[in-house]
């Protein structure tokens, strides 16, 4: 269990992805450039087996936590953590119902 004042650090904004494509060091992992309406970051994300065309994700909002730490994966700077869940046939991405403009917060 965390705090809600622990909860209440994390910053989840919706970004807007650019494009994605495959890392070849790693089967799991995808690199993906990401619009959060006053800047762009690079999201590292291993999500590569539910997506094999990674070309399917770009257009598409997600939320992503925006205030992790930079963590350098296989190389590759990931400036954030893109939000999804357990679906019954693999990964699902979180979106909105609507279209919000890149870089609106998750409140």
């Amino acid at each position: 269990m965390i705090s809600f004042d622990d909860f209440k650090k994390a910053e989840i904004r919706i970004g807007k992805i650019l494009s994605a494509e495959k890392i070849p060091e790693g089967t799991k992992l995808l690199k993906l450039s990401v619009d959060f309406g006053t800047e762009t970051r690079q999201i590292m994300s291993g999500i590569a087996k539910e997506f094999p065309d990674p070309s399917v994700l770009v257009g598409r909002e997600a939320p992503f936590i925006v205030n992790l730490e930079p963590r350098t994966i296989l190389g590759h700077e990931s400036q954030g953590m893109i939000l999804a869940t357990d679906g019954t046939e693999g990964i699902v991405l979180l979106h909105p119902a609507s279209d919000v403009p890149p870089g609106s917060p998750v409140k």
